[in-house]
Formats: C-alpha cells, sequence, structure tokens
C-alpha cells in the first residue's frame, strides 16, 4: 500500500475514495478552487495515476484504511458507491465528515433501499417489487404481461446488473444468478412504456441551498449503457419543470450534499424516478464546456459549503457520447482532427488514460452547437471513431500456398 498522505495542508484538503475519471475531472476542478486533492483509489483505478500527486493505492477499501485517510483530508467524499455503508457510517461516529452523508450514500449504493425510502415518501417511482426469492421475481413477471426488469440492488453500473427478462422463467433465472453471484436482494420491475429518459443534476450544501441543472436526455444501448446525453431535453417546459421539481425534492428528501444525479422516466407524461448517484455523474458531462459551472466544480463547491456556480447552459445545445472500447488498442494515436473535421461547432475529446479493453468507458466527446441533432451527430461520429481505433487490425489474409508441380503441367 502507498503511504496515507500526511498532515493537512493549509488549502483545505478534499479526500475522494475512488480513482477513476469521476476523482480525476473533480480533481482538476478542485485545483482551479484552490483546494488540494487526496485520492484513495485501488489497483485498477488507472485514470488518476500520474494525474494526482497525493494518490494512495490500496488493495481493498478496509475501514482501518478509510479512517486513516480520512483523519489527513478536512471532507471526504466518493467516486462510486463501493463504499460499505457500514464503514461510512463508521466514519461518521469517528467525527470525520462525510459528504455525502450515510443517508444519501446508502440511498444510491443500493436500489432495495432507495426503492422502498422514495415510495414511504411519496415520490413517484416504477412499480417495484424488492425479494431475495427468485420465485417471486418469476410471479411478478406473470402478474406483469409476462416481462420484468431485474436489478441487482447493489453492485450494478453502466447497464451492469440489469436484465430485460422477457419471459416470467427468465425473471426468475435473473434473479437466481444475482442473488447467487451478487449476494444481495434483487429488485423487480415491469417492463415500461418509456417515452424519454432523461437526468437532472442537483448541487447541495449542507445547510440546503440547492441549484438544479438543466434538464438533459439520455440514450442507452441495447446493454443498458448511457451513450449519449443530449442538452436540453426535447420536452415541453411542463415536463422539463416537473423533473427540475423532483429531483430537487429528492435532494432534499435525501440530504445529498455535493452533486445528486437523479435519472428519470417520462411514462404516460409523467416523471418518475428511475435510479439515484451521489457524486459526480456520467450524465453531467458536457457541463464541463455547455454550462456556466461544471457539475465538478459544484461538487467540491457543495461538499466544502462553498457558494455554489450558477448552472445555466452558456451554448444553444450541447451533446456528450460516451467513447467504449471495442478491443485493447491504444486510442492515443488517433487523428482526433481528421474525425472531427475543418471548422464547424467546438468538440471537446475527453481521454481518461485508462487500458482500453472491450466493454470499458475510456473517454467522452462533447459536441456545442446551435441545435441538438447537430451537436448529437458530430458528438458520436467522433466517439465512435475513436471506438473503431480501439479495435486491433484485423489479421493478414494468409499467404496462398505455391502451385505443385502437377498442378502446373495441367
Amino acid at each position: 500500500m502507498s503511504a496515507i498522505p500526511g498532515p493537512r495542508a493549509p488549502r483545505p484538503r478534499l479526500g475522494i475514495v475512488g480513482g477513476g475519471q469521476l476523482a480525476r475531472m473533480t480533481a482538476e476542478s478542485a485545483d482551479a478552487l484552490g483546494v488540494d486533492v487526496a485520492v484513495l483509489a485501488q489497483p485498477g483505478d488507472d485514470a488518476t495515476r500520474g494525474q494526482v500527486t497525493d494518490r494512495t493505492v490500496v488493495e481493498r477499501l478496509g475501514p482501518a484504511v478509510l479512517q486513516a485517510f480520512a483523519r489527513c483530508c478536512d471532507v471526504v467524499t466518493f467516486d462510486h458507491e463501493k463504499v460499505r455503508p457500514g464503514d461510512v457510517a463508521a466514519l461518521e461516529r469517528a467525527g470525520h465528515v462525510v459528504r455525502p452523508g450515510l443517508v444519501a450514500f446508502t440511498m444510491a449504493a443500493d436500489k432495495s433501499v432507495q426503492r422502498r425510502r422514495l415510495d414511504a415518501l411519496g415520490l413517484p417511482v416504477p412499480e417495484f417489487l424488492v425479494t431475495d426469492d427468485a420465485g417471486a421475481a418469476r410471479r411478478f413477471a406473470e402478474a406483469h404481461g409476462g416481462r420484468a426488469v431485474v436489478k441487482a440492488a447493489r453492485g450494478g453500473y453502466d447497464g451492469r446488473g440489469v436484465v430485460r427478462a422477457d419471459r416470467p422463467s427468465a425473471a426468475a433465472a435473473a434473479a437466481a444468478t444475482m442473488l447467487r453471484r451478487r449476494g444481495t436482494e434483487v429488485v423487480v420491475e415491469p417492463w415500461l412504456a418509456i417515452e424519454r429518459e432523461l437526468a437532472v443534476l442537483v448541487a447541495r450544501r449542507p445547510g440546503g441551498q440547492l441549484v438544479t441543472y438543466p434538464v438533459v436526455e439520455t440514450r442507452q444501448d441495447e446493454t443498458a449503457i448511457c451513450r449519449e446525453v443530449v442538452a436540453p431535453a426535447a420536452i415541453d417546459a411542463r415536463t422539463a419543470e416537473d423533473a427540475r421539481r423532483l429531483a430537487a425534492d429528492v435532494a432534499a428528501a435525501v440530504d445529498a450534499v455535493g452533486i445528486l444525479a437523479v435519472e428519470l422516466f417520462v411514462v404516460d407524461g409523467t416523471v418518475v424516478v428511475n435510479e439515484l448517484a451521489a457524486r459526480p455523474h456520467n450524465t453531467g458531462h458536457l457541463t464541463i464546456e455547455a454550462c456556466a459551472t461544471s457539475q465538478f466544480a459544484n461538487h467540491v463547491r457543495g461538499v466544502l459549503d462553498l457558494p455554489l456556480g450558477p448552472t445555466d447552459l452558456v451554448v444553444p445545445a450541447a451533446a456528450m457520447a460516451n467513447v467504449i472500447a471495442r478491443g485493447t488498442t491504444d486510442p492515443a494515436a488517433v487523428d482526433v482532427e481528421r474525425l472531427v473535421g475543418p471548422g464547424g461547432d467546438p468538440v471537446v475529446v475527453h481521454g481518461y488514460g485508462k487500458q482500453a479493453r472491450p466493454g470499458r468507458k475510456i473517454g467522452h466527446v462533447t459536441a456545442l452547437a446551435t441545435d441538438r441533432d447537430a451537436a448529437r451527430r458530430r458528438a458520436v461520429a467522433v466517439a465512435r471513431g475513436i471506438e473503431a481505433a480501439t479495435r486491433p487490425p484485423a489479421p493478414a489474409p494468409a499467404p496462398r500456398p505455391a502451385p505443385t508441380p502437377a498442378a502446373l503441367a495441367s
């Protein structure tokens, strides 16, 4: 294990548990605000390697390591939900400032807690069942047209831990697999006639002051991984206001501090909560270029109880496309200028410094434009071009055998 950071510096020190791309981009914003950052990473967290000086690498995020790390920081925050809620509670009991706190962290980390709590608060969520019985998942699907969505209560992200089951037996099989592999409950929901998938980021201070970002629309692929985000969402003013108000209500209800990402569905014209993340989020990456204050800067401001920055869009439209590797070839040598093309609206490529492997998110592309469609087309084209470069070159065709003397004589 690397050495835990030294004594606190005169500048505030923000500790980030997790060393992925969210920590990397948060650290960049923190430095611009005069805030030092310490990162507690694990061996696979290569996005912050060489980017954050005060970086500790540990094999396991155990309670003793977390306590030692927290003692050297003014505030502790997270770039993932892999810490056990009990360890977050122990940090709070020891007097460390942890933001988000236990309630918001647990709500984001555990979908079963999230669903039950939001439902108890009277906030709109899809119909659901929380169970540790695969047979119950089958019966739920049977009662809902034979289809269901099965989600692991903990450990799912980027589409992992989510199965769309098209028949009751598939729902039962998915639940059984998750229960066996993950050791957590599952959340079962009906297939919904989703009109749009939206997201709203809320930045909030400990005292309750909050700001909401413009509503964005997200697009997922067939594996439920978010591929594109477009701002502003193509929705009417009433739906946008409903989405922002609902996100603000959720943030207040869970006592969120820093960024809370609220993912939403529009079903039959009604906005309902899908999932929460109590940290900077993939749906907010375009705020770096497209908004007056990025989600990362407002996360730092929120957790340190500093005045929040404005969240208005500073361009007519923006789009973000994730770059998801198709192979293991390093895309660093990609001619981005060729992909972007001459002139046109701005396009910004963010690489995360991560080793490419199939299905891994290694960067994102943000395009700014005068309309949504133009921004989306440019962001997607550049992102897909980079993805294609991660594929290994096709093997050369095998040489044709030389003709035999008999063949030449014929």
